[in-house]
């Protein structure tokens, strides 16, 4: 059957997620005095992300609230375990200003959507929450162009699960055989997608990653996307677009 619609990843496939906490938290921790405390802002970087990760996963698993991962990420990349719900979030609400203000999506989205517009239906399926992504998309200029956002947070489960991918198609009204995927991850985008039944496209924007699965369509650019969509081929098929 054709594609007759594209589910997109956000953070790092569109939106330059990367650079914004990047630069947003370089900032932030300028402003605090705390600059020199973590090291290099790499190494800063990377300590918040592994606990982003940790304490996501265990509000994803129930066993926090929203707010709660918030402030518990704050507590630990600071080291001040006793620091209160208010102070938390007050110190995570002056981050967010520095990392909002970084916002932006990356140059060859529009024109990709562009030029897929009125081919193809879209829709999101994100591992965030719609607390998260839905005013991300609104401020970036995005939220008219998709049918649909459908975000783990509120779906009780995520990808690389094929639950969450069939849920999306789902909230389409496609099977997933109609329906191609786009991300930056090759197993929790691509590799899911593809296992779900959908036409999976991975995104490699940097480009020298590996192959990435078997079954995947692989691309350094979304200006390789209309292309790679129109020739309707399906994962296992041959494709001139690796």
């Amino acid at each position: 059957m054709p594609i007759r619609a594209v589910l997109w990843d956000i953070d790092d496939t569109l939106f330059d997620y990367t650079g914004a906490d990047t630069a947003g938290l370089s900032r932030h921790l300028r402003d605090e005095g705390l600059g020199e405390r973590f090291g290099t802002p790499a190494e800063a970087l990377a300590l918040w992300r592994r606990l982003t990760e940790v304490h996501w996963a265990r509000f994803a698993a129930g066993e926090t609230t929203f707010l709660g991962q918030r402030q518990d990420r704050v507590r630990g990349f600071l080291g001040r375990p006793a620091l209160t719900a208010d102070e938390a979030d007050a110190w995570f609400g002056r981050y967010v200003e520095h990392y909002q203000a970084a916002w932006a999506l990356f140059p060859d989205v529009l024109p990709a959507l562009d030029a897929l517009a009125g081919r193809y239906r879209h829709g999101v399926l994100s591992n965030s929450s719609l607390a998260n992504q839905d005013p991300k998309l609104r401020r970036l200029g995005l939220r008219d162009r998709f049918e649909v956002l459908v975000c783990a947070a509120e779906l009780g489960v995520g990808k690389p699960d094929a639950a969450a991918f069939l849920a999306a198609c789902s909230a389409l009204g496609l099977p997933p055989e109609q329906v191609a995927y786009v991300g930056d991850q090759p197993e929790i985008d691509a590799r899911g997608a593809r296992d779900a039944g959908l036409t999976a496209v991975w995104l490699d924007r940097d480009g020298g990653r590996g192959p990435g699965p078997e079954g995947v369509h692989r691309i350094e650019g979304l200006e390789r996307l209309p292309e790679l969509l129109a020739a309707d081929t399906r994962f296992g098929a041959r494709s001139g677009i690796r």
